[in-house]
């Protein structure tokens, strides 16, 4: 491991203060520890944030506000959570094992780096990592990659669960930088790879998560995520869905519905939404659905059965939201 200094803010403005220099912030350091020891990720200072006022959870007027220093362990057995947005719970027990759940942040969780083995293999080429050298997953090893939203630089998948429900949710960021606050949607914070995949977010230099704001509504209510995987547990998603339904009267008055796995970012399929507006629920509307989810979903050498499988586990999703008690 390359040498670094570590300092510790145990306020906001102190650990502005501390990254104008360039410093990163750490929480529970549960991806860049494993980056630097591979020196994938070689910063020199770092700023530990764990003692700064972000770890709380609770209802505030219409939305649920989570600290960015809530660990995902708490956010997911939080009563309130469990009771205004069930789908987030859900999310989170499947998006990691609980040694990690009690380590990671919520913050931390959303700007995770990529988990492509190229990305961390030194020799060889990843634009992620060393802008420039290519992408050597488009002609190589690419059955976990992304059908949607890759470029002729790099088609890595984004790696986080939460994102993809707090995305379909339209979650909102509250972050704080040199300049002051600005809040944004969390859909907002990640960047298409395009010609510059080594910009993954839209955060500014020595900006800091201080919250996660998700609005409350009936479609909270009837929501589910599924996650298919090569195994059961501490598995990155082949394919995810996030899929909530309000209905009424027995006709879908607002749906939602973000992927994850199969795309350089969390991925809301806004079009797919629209096509169930207005319908009665079902099967066979579920399975248009599915089918309407690969529109735009282009392929490489290995990972063609991701679009099959988006389709069927879209139609499935939307069933199981369909299935939670009114």
């Amino acid at each position: 491991m390359i040498p670094f200094e570590l300092r510790r803010a145990s306020t906001v403005e102190q650990a502005l203060a501390a990254t104008r220099g360039g410093a990163r912030y750490i929480a529970g350091g549960t991806t860049l520890y494993d980056l630097m020891r591979e020196e994938v990720e070689q910063p020199r200072n770092l700023v530990d944030i764990n003692a700064l006022p972000l770890d709380h959870i609770r209802i505030e007027g219409e939305a649920l506000a989570i600290g960015g220093l809530a660990r995902m362990s708490d956010v997911a057995a939080n009563g309130e959570v469990r009771r205004a947005h069930p789908l987030l719970s859900e999310t989170l027990v499947e998006g990691a094992s609980p040694q990690l759940r009690n380590m990671a942040s919520i913050g931390g969780n959303l700007l995770q780096r990529v988990r492509c083995p190229y990305f961390r293999m030194l020799d060889a080429g990843c634009n992620k990592r060393l802008p420039g050298s290519g992408c050597s997953a488009l002609a190589g090893l690419n059955a976990g990659h992304a059908v949607l939203g890759a470029s002729e630089h790099c088609a890595a998948t984004h790696p986080s669960d939460l994102a993809v429900s707090l995305v379909a949710m339209d979650a909102t960021l509250r972050v704080q930088g040199p300049a002051g606050e600005r809040s944004f949607p969390v859909e907002d914070l990640f960047r298409l790879p395009g010609a510059t995949p080594h910009l993954e977010h839209t955060l500014l230099p020595g900006e800091l998560i201080l919250e996660v704001r998700v609005p409350l509504g009936p479609h909270a209510r009837r929501a589910r995520y599924l996650k298919v995987r090569d195994r059961a547990s501490y598995e990155f998603a082949l394919v995810a869905a996030a899929a909530a339904l309000d209905i009424q009267d027995g006709t879908i008055r607002d749906a939602r519905l973000a992927c994850g796995g199969v795309g350089t970012r969390p991925w809301r399929m806004r079009e797919v939404e629209k096509l169930l507006v207005g319908q009665a629920p079902g099967r066979a509307l579920f399975e248009r659905a599915g089918e309407a989810s690969t529109a735009g979903a282009r392929a490489l050498t290995n990972n063609a059965y991701k679009i099959p499988l988006l389709a069927r586990t879209v139609a499935r999703a939307f069933e199981m939201a369909h299935e939670v008690p009114a």
